[in-house]
């Protein structure tokens, strides 16, 4: 005999596993829940208020929906379904978003969807802040995952999906995402077993997107391997080694055939490079949230250079270190900076670093900003 509570327990042991994985949720967190009236978020907002009673952590739950001005939003049932939660919805006001994806869409083509992603992103954040929450968790699942994975690969080059967890530095918001485990069938089986209500299609272009491409791809591809779902999902997480070429890459730097660049793109180079911080004390840890780029002389590590940007065309500079001469620590630097500066123009450069020295020598000249020992500024043309 079939459980009648089949599937939200399913649901409820992939909510776990992902914040026992990922460590999403701590103690005294307050959560935004993105609430769309679309069965992920409603099933989200319903197994979040379950795994806050049974999971020993002290954490509150924030329902929002966002009123983007789509003709046929309605919010009754969302707020009914909130309320038999013990919650309150808040609905907040983001109207001007409609009006503006319609201005955006050429003709022959459905409402831009990347315009309307970073809009909701921007409005969710500012709700965010209006309620004094930390984290904002979204209902994305793991067909979600898969299908971003293959759009990634097939539009951009890249093998790529979303985190479960990201951090917001200047927002000072983490986003999450706890149905990370959870297969987009049983959302469904626990959305029918539990009678929660979902809002019908309210976007014009929902099922006429290239996700959905993407989907109706992956589903053929499950039906002729049974086994292909459950693989392409644990992929997701393997930790073993890659066996692709970004693990070999070694840039080479014109005129010093000795050298090369070499980007941090597995854990073992962090292992690699703090081991060499021991024999080398002049050289630093490496820091969690930035990119590092590793200064590399006969394919071995000799520094690095550590950068984030603060915006498309503001590249903060926070660390150029190695063991090697000011001389050669310098070819190093130049050959990255112009790298960037190839695939980004202009770009404006920050230093924040402690080697002010060698800054001068890369062309920087002294600022001010409060917090920083200094702040450097280079600002290149093709």
């Amino acid at each position: 005999m079939i459980s009648l509570v089949k599937y939200i327990r399913k649901v409820l042991a992939c909510l776990r596993k992902a914040d026992e994985t990922f460590s999403l949720i701590d103690e005294r967190d307050r959560i935004l829940v993105g609430v769309s009236g679309g069965k992920d978020s409603m099933a989200l907002l319903k197994a979040l208020s379950i795994y806050r009673k049974f999971s020993q952590k002290h954490f509150s739950i924030v329902p929002v929906s966002l009123d983007l001005g789509f003709p046929g939003f309605e919010t009754k049932q969302m707020e009914d379904f909130a309320a038999s939660l013990g919650l309150t919805l808040r609905v907040d006001d983001a109207k001007e978003v409609y009006p503006i994806l319609l201005a955006h869409t050429k003709e022959d083509h459905h409402i831009p969807c990347s315009i309307c992603s970073r809009m909701k992103k921007a409005a969710i954040n500012a709700a965010a802040k209006k309620y004094r929450c930390n984290k904002v968790a979204f209902a994305h699942h793991q067909d979600d995952a898969l299908e971003t994975l293959l759009m990634n690969m097939i539009h951009g080059g890249k093998v790529a999906t979303f985190e479960p967890e990201m951090h917001l530095s200047r927002a000072g918001i983490t986003f999450i995402r706890p149905f990370i485990f959870v297969s987009e069938e049983d959302i469904k089986g626990m959305v029918s077993e539990e009678s929660i209500p979902v809002l019908g299609k309210t976007c014009p272009a929902d099922g006429f997107t290239e996700r959905e491409y993407c989907k109706q791809k992956l589903q053929t591809l499950y039906q002729e391997r049974s086994e292909a779902k459950t693989n392409f999902a644990s992929m997701l997480y393997n930790y073993e080694p890659f066996l692709l070429y970004f693990d070999r890459i070694y840039y080479a730097i014109p005129g010093a055939p000795k050298f090369a660049l070499k980007p941090n793109v597995h854990p073992s180079h962090v292992v690699a490079y703090n081991a060499l911080v021991k024999k080398h004390p002049e050289l630093s840890y490496m820091e969690k949230e930035a990119t590092t780029f590793f200064f590399c002389k006969n394919k071995k590590i000799v520094g690095r250079i550590d950068f984030t940007f603060e915006n498309a065309h503001t590249c903060v500079i926070s660390c150029i270190e190695s063991y090697l001469s000011e001389e050669e620590t310098l070819v190093f630097a130049r050959a990255m900076m112009k790298r960037l500066l190839d695939q980004i123009n202009p770009l404006y450069y920050v230093y924040t670093g402690k080697r002010k020295r060698l800054a001068k020598a890369l062309g920087f000249a002294l600022g001010r900003a409060p917090g920083h020992m200094q702040q450097l500024a280079y600002y290149g043309k093709k």
